[in-house]
C-alpha cells in the first residue's frame, strides 16, 4: 500500500476525530440515548454524525468549492432549522418516560431513524460547517490534492466513527450504575442543555446578522 495513501487516511482520520470529539448537542444526544436506550441506540446516533462528517469530507476531498460556499451562505436557514430540531429533541427528551430497566433499541427501522435524524441535525448545524472548514484548512493542505480522494473520505468517517464507538462503549459499560432516578435527572438536564444549544445557535445567528 502506498505510504502517501496511508498518510492521507490518518490525517483525514485526525480531522474526523477533532470534529467529533468536542462536546456539543450531538455528543449530548449520543450520551443520553446510550444511557436511556442502550449501546446500539447511542452508536446509531453517533454514526449519523460520522456520516455527515464524511459528507463534508467528500465535499472537501473532491474540491466542490461551490457547494462549500453554498453551505456557508445557507447558514441562516440551517441555523433556524437546526435550532428548531434541537428544541423538538429537548421537548421529547424532557417528556421521555424512564423505565426501571433500560429498554434497548433493537428494531432496524428505529436505529435507522436515529441515524438519519442525527445526520440531518449535524448537516443543519452551522458550527459543524465552520469547524470542518477551519480544521480541514489547517490540516488538509495536501489532502485536497490526494491521489485518491476516497481515502480522505474513508479517513474522516473512520476517525469520527472511532470517537462515537469509544464514547458509547464507555457509557454503556457504566450504564448499570445509573439508577432510574438519576436517569430522570440526566434526561431533564439534557433537555435543558439541548434547548440552551438551540437558543445559543439562534442568538449567534442574530448577532451575525446585526453586528
Amino acid at each position: 500500500m502506498d505510504a502517501t495513501l496511508i498518510a492521507v487516511f490518518f490525517k483525514a482520520a485526525l480531522v474526523g476525530l477533532l470534529i467529533a470529539a468536542p462536546v456539543g448537542p450531538i455528543g449530548l444526544l449520543t450520551m443520553q440515548r446510550t444511557l436511556q436506550r442502550g449501546w446500539l441506540a447511542g452508536l446509531a446516533t453517533g454514526m449519523g454524525a460520522a456520516l455527515a462528517d464524511a459528507l463534508y469530507g467528500a465535499i472537501g476531498a473532491f474540491g466542490v468549492s461551490w457547494l462549500t460556499q453554498a453551505l456557508v451562505q445557507a447558514q441562516t436557514p440551517l441555523a433556524l432549522g437546526g435550532g428548531a430540531m434541537l428544541l423538538y429533541l429537548a421537548w421529547k427528551t424532557w417528556q421521555a418516560p424512564v423505565a426501571e430497566r433500560v429498554a434497548p433499541a433493537s428494531d432496524a427501522r428505529d436505529l435507522l431513524g436515529l441515524t438519519a435524524g442525527t445526520f440531518l441535525l449535524t448537516l443543519a448545524n452551522p458550527a459543524t460547517i465552520i469547524s470542518f472548514i477551519a480544521v480541514f484548512g489547517s490540516l488538509g493542505g495536501g489532502l485536497q490534492h490526494a491521489p485518491s480522494p476516497l481515502w480522505m473520505v474513508a479517513g474522516v468517517l473512520a476517525g469520527s466513527a472511532a470517537w462515537w464507538l469509544a464514547l458509547t462503549t464507555v457509557i454503556a459499560w457504566q450504564r448499570h450504575r445509573v439508577t432510574p432516578a438519576a436517569r430522570v435527572l440526566i434526561n431533564r438536564a439534557s433537555a435543558l442543555l439541548l434547548a440552551g444549544f438551540a437558543l445559543w445557535q439562534w442568538l449567534s445567528l442574530w448577532r451575525s446578522l446585526h453586528p
